[in-house]
């Protein structure tokens, strides 16, 4: 089933659009191209894949010619998820020259850099092949890009984590800090019971350690997840043990230095899940182009 925009996303995307514009256009727009180009002269161009990858943000692409002239035709030739050889036609386009000209370097930093980020997570997704481990994304992303990046996750074929602090109770060491802080002698476990309590049910309840001691602990308390904050593989092996004979519906998350050289190795160890902060925060752009005739 091809990868769609849900209604949150394309909202997302259309901010996004309208404040790239604004800030490539001004109040004046495109100078060069007023001087330069016939207003009535008609132009088609490709965007073609100048290194392989995995495709993402075809639809806000689109958006931003829809924006900028509605005379300009925008058609898809793959779709998002797709994995590209160099020299694939992505799109053509197809309209007055001074739009294609006028949104191409916008369009362009859409498709290259959620193409980037799907294009890391696909490596990271294929690194940890034949485990059970889930590769997830994190909430290090660029302020308003979220929705992006973590569609861009998908189309690579990773999983969403939670998509803001609104969306899950993850228990991070700062939370624990301040809550053992106000509450002298508390457990870990005592933290997952008071958490439990306040949240709505159907959201999970995960909680951070980063010693063998304090999952000992966390396990006590049933959470429904535990994220092992940058442990080494003997710890995570050590985690997993303890995990399989104390709780064993608990899930188990590796998180905290996470590279595709070691992702294969901590999959490995049997946890079920590895969140990668990298894949948005780090994730290079995969260079595409506009191809004119």
């Amino acid at each position: 089933m091809p990868l769609s925009l849900s209604s949150e996303e394309r909202d997302a995307a259309q901010r996004l659009v309208r404040l790239a514009l604004a800030e490539d256009l001004g109040t004046v727009g495109d100078i060069t191209s007023a001087a330069l180009i016939p207003k009535n002269m008609q132009a088609t161009v490709n965007v073609v894949a100048r290194a392989e990858g995995v495709l993402a943000g075809l639809p806000v692409a689109g958006l931003v010619f829809q924006e900028l002239d509605a005379a300009v035709i925008w058609n898809a030739r793959v779709v998002d998820g797709s994995r590209l050889a160099r020299g694939t036609v992505i799109a053509s386009v197809v309209g007055p020259l001074r739009s294609l000209l006028a949104g191409e370097r916008t369009s362009l930093n859409f498709l290259m850099h959620l193409s980037g980020v799907a294009t890391l997570t696909r490596k990271f997704v294929e690194a940890v092949a034949g485990t059970k481990a889930v590769i997830l994304d994190t909430r290090k992303t660029l302020p308003g890009w979220r929705r992006l990046e973590k569609y861009a996750v998908r189309a690579g074929g990773g999983t969403n984590h939670r998509m803001g602090l609104a969306d899950g109770c993850l228990i991070k060491d700062n939370h624990l800090a301040a809550w053992c802080f106000a509450n002298t002698g508390h457990s870990i476990a005592a933290a997952i019971a008071a958490a439990r309590c306040a949240v709505p049910a159907a959201l999970p309840v995960e909680i951070e350690v980063d010693t063998v001691e304090q999952l000992v602990d966390a396990l006590v308390g049933k959470p429904d997840i535990v994220l092992l904050d940058n442990m080494d593989v003997a710890m995570l092996r050590e985690s997993v043990s303890l995990r399989d004979r104390i709780a064993p519906g608990v899930l188990l998350e590796a998180s905290g230095g996470i590279r595709l050289a070691n992702a294969a190795e901590i999959a490995a160890m049997g946890v079920d899940r590895i969140s990668v902060g990298a894949m948005t925060h780090s994730a290079p752009a995969l260079d595409l182009a506009f191809d004119w005739p």
